[in-house]
């Protein structure tokens, strides 16, 4: 991946974290945990690990000794993960963690072999739909679970509704799929695009909403996103930049006053789970 696209804050991953962990569909978790049943070590790849809170989330999720390999390209990310990860499942079992600083999506199937399951986090809208056919190939090649969480999908809602939200959702959404660098970034199509890339190999993916909904407890993330998702749409469409100046302070004012509701949607997907 290139360095204008993947790289992210830890502060911004750190504020998202909780509501990313409240999102992430449970219903996933069951048939990973069947899957892993009775195995004596789970080796699981996390790929895009950034600051670890997949490893954070699942691991305690998951019984028996588990040995996480997390990549990212970010050295400092990677060291963060590893010194933040827990070191017990479920059931007291230990859990270790290598870190590897690689490009994931140049990952060979060398590099997953052993894998008893494959995660990743809020990672496909950042790739192409070549660099996804990659991932999915190696990962179908491994013939392991893999386990995909918090993927846009395209769809936001704001309450009270304002006249320009639409708007701005179709103008944040053309930012996700704008080119850089050479690259024409999928977005909020990566999740079906994903889903397709596993079908073609014979895969049989499950699908699960995951959205996140923020209200007056989550005061701090809205502002952080609403910024970022503001200025994104208006980064697209300069000409939304007049309309955006009243239009964000109707909407800082509303979460200030604990009246801002937000749905930001996405899916998680669980690939070759029998």
């Amino acid at each position: 991946m290139s360095e204008e696209i993947g790289r992210v804050s830890a502060a911004w991953l750190g504020l998202r974290e909780p509501a990313d962990a409240a999102a992430r569909a449970p219903e996933l978790v069951e048939p990973v945990r069947r899957h892993l049943a009775g195995s004596p070590l789970t080796v699981v790849h996390d790929l895009g690990t950034g600051t670890g809170s997949m490893g954070r989330w699942l691991a305690p999720r998951l019984s028996g000794p588990q040995h996480w390999v997390m990549y990212d390209r970010d050295a400092d990310l990677l060291e963060h993960a590893k010194a933040e990860m827990t070191d017990t499942a479920a059931d007291g079992a230990p859990v270790t963690v290598e870190t590897r600083q690689r490009d994931i999506t140049r990952l060979s199937a060398e590099d997953l072999a052993g894998a008893s399951l494959i995660t990743a986090s809020a990672l496909l809208d950042m790739l192409t739909v070549e660099e996804i056919e990659r991932i999915v190939a190696v990962c179908a090649d491994a013939g392991c679970p893999t386990l995909l969480t918090i993927s846009v999908i395209g769809r936001v809602a704001l309450t009270p509704a304002d006249p320009l939200d639409p708007e701005i959702t179709e103008a944040f959404n053309a930012h996700q799929r704008r080119t850089v660098g050479g690259r024409m970034l999928l977005g909020p199509d990566a999740a079906q695009a994903t889903v397709e890339a596993f079908g073609r190999r014979g895969v049989d993916v499950t699908v699960q909403s995951s959205h996140w909904r923020l209200g007056p407890e989550q005061a701090d993330l809205t502002a952080e996103w609403f910024d970022g998702w503001l200025g994104a749409a208006c980064e697209q469409r300069p000409e939304l930049t007049g309309p955006a100046a009243p239009y964000a302070a109707r909407r800082l004012a509303e979460a200030a006053a604990g009246r801002l509701g937000v749905v930001v949607e996405h899916n998680d997907l669980l690939a070759n789970c029998e």
